[in-house]
């Protein structure tokens, strides 16, 4: 299949390597030479310096036989003018980012199909729901929902207090086949673990799960649920204004903003449940003034990744028991990691997997993948006769660095043991370490 990717920015870059990675004939435009100087051992991409809005450029990289045009430049106008052009000369499919809430509104759909524009992305609306949805599970630092939510993955930091602190995963009991363990982090490393691997403290570890059982991890790693009912908000940003609007009317919000003229319009957006305060939450003082160690959560999304560290960092040293904090600089996010801040939210990222989660029910491949711990989830249906369907797991020997974290049968959702026998048209979770995925796969064909 044939992907033109227009914007060889964080997104562009990131999801011209990832579907190349499945052996797509993958072309990567941008009108910046150094934009394209990236490193592509090992990956099978084509780069072209050129402009999306140009016909002549469009004409070059051969958009005509696109199977798919993806437009992810900064502008949100030049994403969909690209579209437009990239349709009417014969791609089939397109996909814009965008800026603009109004363009994703279920009458305007109809319209911007018919200029072209096949499928549109907001990166601040899905980020703001991720941040909604880390709120209503403060014990864990990541929450998916895999499967239509039939199976979960949750990644929990374990505290040092933590009684599964230097307990081995063979001597867990987990008889009812509650969840597994399908990978630990530590000290910035991620292991698909075995048995014999202990936990220590400070790890964080993810699970799979299923609805019914998700509420038995938080007792096991020494967490306790708590519902979110005050949160302080750093930066009016769009992130900002989506996650007040998304969140429940009975959560009182106190919104920090350190520009006055966008604090006086901020007013005008809110709900009422929001208090917008012209004070620049990167001090310490203004953050007590306002009240810090009362709130359940507080939330860093300014355009400043190492001021929302900082600010989280301060937050957590006042006791704030749940910290959201956005890091839009790609080499920061293992440090803030480390640093045990809370959840990570990072845009650019939520929108490659949203785009990538497109691509793929467009046919692109029958795998989901989405990026998390520097591994892949995948959501892999079993074929009829496929290596994976032949015999107990526990008689198959899986590709190193890879596990099964859970499957849906005919709608039910079920965890994995050694017991366990694949059957065809199983949708499995599979758990592996980056560049493992093709080996994964072959299992399932």
């Amino acid at each position: 299949m044939k992907i033109v990717i227009a914007g060889a920015g964080a997104v562009g870059t990131h999801l011209a390597k990832l579907l190349s990675a499945e052996n797509q004939d993958i072309i990567l435009m941008d009108p910046n030479r150094d934009n394209l100087n990236f490193s592509q051992s090992n990956l099978e991409i084509m780069t072209m310096v050129g402009s999306p809005t140009s016909l002549d450029d469009l004409t070059e990289v051969g958009v005509k036989d696109a199977d798919l045009f993806i437009g992810v430049t900064p502008e949100e106008t030049v994403n969909i003018t690209a579209c437009m052009l990239a349709s009417n000369m014969g791609a089939k499919k397109t996909f814009a980012r965008i800026d603009n809430y109004e363009y994703l509104l279920p009458q305007n759909k109809e319209f911007f199909a018919k200029l072209g524009v096949g499928a549109m992305v907001y990166p601040e609306m899905l980020a703001a729901k991720e941040i909604v949805t880390s709120l209503k599970h403060p014990w864990a630092s990541l929450w998916l929902e895999l499967c239509g939510g039939l199976l979960i993955l949750v990644g929990v930091k374990v505290p040092e207090n933590a009684s599964l602190a230097n307990t081995k995963l063979s001597d867990l009991s987990n008889e009812e086949k509650k969840f597994h363990i399908v990978a630990i982090k530590r000290n910035g490393l991620t292991i698909i673990p075995k048995g014999d691997h202990q936990i220590l403290a400070d790890d964080t570890l993810f699970f799979t799960t299923t609805k019914e059982h998700v509420d038995a991890i938080p007792t096991l790693v020494g967490k306790k649920d708590f519902e979110i009912r005050n949160v302080m908000i750093m930066g009016g940003s769009r992130i900002a204004i989506r996650t007040s609007q998304y969140l429940p009317d009975n959560v009182n919000i106190k919104l920090l903003e350190s520009d006055k003229e966008k604090t006086q319009k901020l007013v005008e957006v809110l709900p009422k449940n929001v208090t917008v305060f012209y004070d620049d939450g990167r001090h310490a003082e203004s953050l007590i003034h306002e009240g810090i160690s009362e709130m359940d959560a507080f939330i860093a999304v300014t355009g400043n990744s190492e001021a929302n560290i900082l600010a989280c960092m301060a937050a957590k040293r006042y006791g704030v028991p749940k910290t959201v904090v956005e890091v839009e600089n790609m080499d920061y996010i293992s440090m803030a990691e480390s640093l045990n801040i809370g959840s990570i939210i990072n845009k650019k990222l939520i929108t490659v997997n949203n785009i990538y989660r497109f691509l793929l029910n467009a046919d692109v491949s029958n795998l989901k993948t989405l990026m998390v711990a520097n591994a892949d989830v995948a959501e892999i249906t079993a074929n009829p006769n496929s290596q994976i369907t032949k015999k107990e797991i526990k008689k198959i020997t899986l590709p190193k660095n890879i596990t099964l974290g859970g499957l849906i049968r005919n709608g039910e959702s079920l965890m994995i043991d050694g017991n366990t026998i694949i059957e065809p048209y199983d949708i499995v979770i599979v758990f592996c370490l980056e560049g493992t995925l093709k080996d994964a796969e072959k299992l399932f064909r």
